[in-house]
């Protein structure tokens, strides 16, 4: 009998010849689906039924029931494909040719089940295979890390976690009082003040994120430098924990599709630069700002609406700074009635857990001791820090005590203005680099461990490049805990950064191993030997920069201003004036200042004698 011919199936990517009929098996073939099959490829019911040996009656009545003639397209290409799979591996001598040809043509079945659920559920990502794999949690991970200063929901939680886990007793209770709308703290040196609101402003960008209410942490700080202190906290803390690494200054925290993204702002107190943003703030050593009541004013503007929460924190200056009104309660009684005033009880008895003030501030006063019993006693020791300062440095420091510098010799009046914003300011200074002043002129001052007991300090200076000229103290470095010969390789290793003109060393006690190795290599190397005399010439020469305005360091160093504040004139058995930062009677220390002044002492004492140059005090070897 004749057959009908096929209709040619070949295409540019299918050079197979037409299927034979008998393309199953017909030990086990499915003669209905094989009927379908040859109708779909033009033959009659009464040729199916010849070939097939089956009745005729029999083909028409599946014709009709499978409704073989409304079938859709789709099932007709399938069973095509099907046939043509079939040819393909039935072939005695299949090749590689062939396994490509099969190979599409499985993908092409693959394509029409995706149409099939696609027309079922209406799903595009049941019809496009990438939209699925762009949903799933894997690529959802790798998007995220795409996305710039995005974590997810589990990063954030790791967060947390962390959070919670590593603080102390105090600072359990700071979290406690976040919602207070003004936060003051007053606080010993080294309590994690700085480390705690670094991370108490990313949790409470995740708390505002889920109620709903997320706001921009601002930070303000006596300067760039000192307030990008922070920035590190924030960024080391998030990549060690989730390994995000947020970028960008300010960091724009992206909280997903559907939410504005939210600022992490760093700001000096510059009043070019301390305005413009709206947001919760915290205000780093405010007691050691310069015009703090004017910055005041526009720090407390960006946080106008009464949703946003201001946190001031500090170790103390002096009464006589501006910020101590507004810690006392004097400027928020100012201008009111008598029978109006009220009393702030600004004591340590009175705030050493933390109290509401009547301005509505809570207030707190959190010492060195307090911190100790809040878990960080591992960290602290207390005889030991009490034998390396003076008595009033550590009152200052660590019991939250106010300096009063009306016998100082540098007092705050006087130091103040030395204070800058050395980020903006110093333009040719780069403290990261290797060489972080290039080529230009340094003078180093040390002023070593004496007795075993004090901190070491260096300073590092740049002299000025004209007669009469500033200074500016470009790195200070306390070198604690080391001998003499430790000392001297920390102070080799911190003048190989440097074009290193003078260094001077006090050869009191330590100092004069430490001398005799530094002039090793440095053979010009000038020994200050302490007497009357010389620390008299040291604190005037001192004193006289000063006043001439032709020193600067950092706004940030409130350690420096601290150190000179606790220098005072004392008399000597022998009614003789010298100058002492006391400790229990003795002399010492204020190191850091000692070590900034015997810098300066490579000028003479005539300024206008003076250039780039130097030369030495007179009476100093």
């Amino acid at each position: 009998m004749n057959r009908p011919a096929q209709i040619d199936q070949k295409t540019d990517i299918d050079a197979a010849p037409a299927p034979p009929v008998n393309v199953f098996d017909r030990a086990n073939r499915d003669d209905r689906r094989e009927a379908r099959s040859l109708y779909w490829r033009g033959w009659s019911v009464t040729e199916i039924a010849d070939e097939l040996s089956i009745k005729r009656t029999t083909v028409s009545s599946w014709k009709t029931r499978d409704k073989w003639d409304n079938s859709a397209p789709l099932t007709i290409i399938e069973d095509r494909i099907e046939a043509r799979i079939a040819a393909y591996i039935d072939k005695p001598d299949f090749n590689e040719g062939d396994m490509k040809r099969v190979d599409f043509l499985m993908r092409q079945l693959e394509r029409g089940a995706r149409i099939r659920k696609y027309e079922e559920t209406g799903k595009e990502a049941d019809l496009n295979p990438k939209i699925n794999a762009r949903n799933d949690e894997k690529a959802e991970a790798k998007r995220a890390e795409k996305r710039k200063n995005f974590l997810t929901d589990e990063q954030w939680d790791l967060l947390e976690a962390d959070f919670h886990e590593k603080n102390f007793g105090h600072q359990n209770i700071w979290w406690e009082q976040r919602d207070q709308r003004t936060r003051k703290i007053l606080k010993s040196r080294q309590t994690g003040a700085t480390w705690y609101f670094a991370r108490e402003a990313m949790m409470k960008i995740r708390e505002g994120y889920l109620n709903g209410n997320a706001r921009n942490q601002i930070f303000l700080s006596a300067s760039k430098r000192q307030v990008l202190i922070f920035r590190r906290y924030i960024v080391a803390w998030v990549k060690k924990v989730t390994g995000v690494d947020l970028k960008g200054d300010p960091i724009m925290i992206d909280l997903g599709e559907g939410h504005e993204p939210v600022g992490l702002y760093f700001l000096s107190t510059n009043a070019q630069t301390a305005q413009g943003e709206h947001g919760d703030f915290y205000f780093d050593e405010f007691f050691w700002v310069h015009g703090f009541a004017e910055l005041n004013k526009v720090a407390a503007a960006m946080a106008t609406h009464k949703m946003y929460k201001r946190t001031y924190f500090s170790t103390p200056s002096t009464i006589t700074h501006e910020a101590y009104a507004f810690w006392s309660g004097e400027q928020w009684n100012k201008g009111k009635a008598k029978g109006k005033q009220k009393r702030f009880d600004v004591s340590k008895r009175a705030l050493s857990a933390g109290a509401i003030m009547p301005d509505g501030s809570w207030c707190q006063i959190l010492t060195l001791a307090d911190a100790i019993k809040g878990g960080m006693s591992e960290f602290f020791d207390e005889e030991e820090l009490r034998a390396e300062l003076s008595e009033e440095e550590f009152a200052n420091l660590y019991e939250c005590e106010f300096i009063d510098d009306s016998a100082s010799s540098f007092p705050y009046s006087m130091i103040n203005p030395a204070r800058v914003d050395s980020f903006y300011k110093w333009r040719d200074f780069l403290p990261a680099a290797p060489r972080p002043f290039g080529n230009h002129p340094v003078w180093i001052g040390y002023d070593p461990n004496k007795n075993g007991r004090d901190d070491a300090a260096l300073a590092i200076l740049a002299p000025p490049k004209s007669a009469g000229g500033k200074f500016r103290v470009l790195e200070k470095l306390r070198l604690n805990g080391l001998d003499f010969q430790g000392q001297a390789d920390a102070i080799k290793k911190a003048a190989a950064r440097y074009n290193v003109t003078d260094i001077s060393i006090d050869t009191t006690g330590a100092g004069q191993a430490v001398f005799e190795l530094v002039k090793q290599w440095f053979p010009t190397t000038r020994r200050i030997e302490y007497s009357v005399a010389v620390k008299t010439a040291l604190v005037l020469k001192a004193q006289n920069i000063f006043r001439n305005n032709r020193i600067e360091f950092d706004s940030g160093w409130s350690d420096v201003s601290a150190s000179f504040m606790a220098i005072r004139p004392t008399v000597t058995g022998g009614n003789k004036v010298t100058y002492t930062a006391n400790r229990n009677g003795q002399i010492g220390h204020a190191d850091i200042a000692w070590a900034i002044m015997h810098a300066l002492s490579n000028e003479p004492m005539n300024a206008a004698l003076a250039g780039s140059g130097g030369g030495t005090v007179t009476f100093l070897d």
